[in-house]
């Protein structure tokens, strides 16, 4: 299976952002991250309702919005409404998680939960039913360009493992520190879905960037086998 790419517009040029995405969408991305965060979860503040649904505008792409936020709740159905596709909310954030999942479900949009580095698996048991994504967070949230943690490796593996004898259909989704030197051990531990910010931004030409990805994926792993 090919793994999936979604650019985390956390790394985009914020002045002309909807230019970004729309080269994005020409450039063969599968979706786009959008990272939203309140300054309270974590330490940083981006964007909010209205600059997501001016994003949506600008994309054909499905459109992720990963909610590091408190509360996030009170904010589902905005950001269904601006045109999130499917809304990723913290185990850590929710003090009720599966009443939060259905909530985005009724709201109409996709179900994702996302796990930080430090939260063991067994806190998302009983609600890996209820999702279409699971994020796992191979870096600690907050910032763009922090280094991969390799220590996540295992944990991806253990899900991939669960989601095997469980037979359930969500997507594993891993956002953090990826680049051409990781993205092979990353699929082969079972990610389905790869959010990449710093690499791809960091090129002039996003298709090779993104198209990059995709083969040292498939060439790296080819050799494993």
């Amino acid at each position: 299976m090919m793994v999936q790419i979604a650019p985390s517009i956390l790394s985009a040029d914020f002045g002309r952002l909807a230019d970004e995405v729309r080269l994005l969408s020409e450039a063969g991305a599968d979706a786009i991250h959008v990272d939203i965060m309140d300054g309270h979860f974590v330490p940083n503040m981006t964007m909010g309702p209205m600059a997501v649904s001016a994003i949506k505008k600008a994309t054909h792409l499905p459109m992720y919005v990963h909610l590091m936020i408190e509360n996030p709740e009170r904010f589902i159905e905005k950001y269904v409404a601006a045109g999130a596709s499917l809304i990723h909310v913290h185990v850590e954030a929710c003090v009720h998680l599966h009443r939060v999942l259905q909530q985005i479900r009724s709201a109409g949009a996709k179900v994702g939960v996302a796990i930080n580095p430090a939260t063991p698996l067994h806190s998302l048991e009983h609600v890996l039913d209820l999702v279409d994504q699971v994020l796992v967070m191979t870096v600690n949230p907050g910032f763009g360009g922090q280094s991969f943690l390799p220590s996540m490796l295992p944990k991806i593996k253990t899900l991939a493992a669960i989601q095997s004898q469980r037979n359930l259909p969500f997507l594993i989704e891993v956002d953090g520190g990826i680049t051409l030197e990781n993205i092979a051990a990353v699929k082969e531990a079972g990610a389905q879905i790869v959010v990449s910010g710093s690499f791809i931004f960091s090129s002039r030409n996003y298709a090779l960037s993104i198209q990059s990805l995709r083969e040292a994926a498939m060439t790296q792993l080819s050799s494993l086998t």
